[in-house]
């Protein structure tokens, strides 16, 4: 536990994102718990964000940790993208270092991924801006079941979406804090 989370339940969610094909894929769970409780079942932790200037909606983010920071670190990351349209790596890497010296968003417990037609990434508080290796990557308590899941079915024909699924549903099943309430944003890649 630390002394920001009383309650130990800092990561207690999963979100996956995986890219394969022309798709890139970001799901999430829809379970909130605080400690041992489940308070809701249909969270939505995955989101489209996106500059206003360039029509929103070509971003794909997802969260896990404590709500509130996460909701901050959101706005934030929007705010970046208005300034740095298109580039989504840009603008996470000001997040990150902002997130890393600012002395009140240090203390926000969260995690983030984000990808949008190009990219995928994995957002920290200790400044990491991490790319996968495998096409996909996954946060939360959960994270690493679902993440193990989607590279055994990577090298299938599953679809990203398939996969992405078929992973949460497996995580859940695992994972006390993972529900199989599952929220999923598609987008097109170019990454094919």
């Amino acid at each position: 536990m630390s002394e920001h989370d009383p309650y130990g339940a800092m990561h207690a969610t999963t979100i996956i994102t995986v890219r394969k094909g022309d798709q890139v894929v970001m799901a999430g769970d829809g379970q909130v718990s605080i400690g041992q409780t489940v308070m809701k079942g249909n969270a939505r932790k995955v989101r489209r964000l996106g500059s206003s200037k360039t029509g929103g909606g070509d971003v794909i983010a997802g969260f896990a940790g404590a709500t509130a920071d996460a909701f901050t670190l959101l706005e934030r990351l929007e705010t970046k993208l208005e300034q740095y349209p298109g580039q989504l790596m840009r603008a996470s890497v000001e997040l990150a270092k902002d997130w890393r010296t600012d002395r009140y968003l240090r203390r926000l417990e969260a995690m983030m991924l984000v990808a949008d037609a190009q990219i995928t990434l994995a957002l920290t508080g200790t400044g990491d801006v991490l790319e996968p290796e495998h096409g996909t990557m996954a946060i939360g308590s959960g994270g690493n079941y679902a993440y193990a899941a989607a590279r055994a079915l990577m090298d299938g024909d599953l679809s990203a979406e398939e996969i992405a699924r078929r992973a949460m549903e497996i995580a859940s099943d695992i994972c006390v804090y993972t529900n199989a309430n599952i929220i999923v944003e598609t987008m097109e890649s170019s990454a094919a």
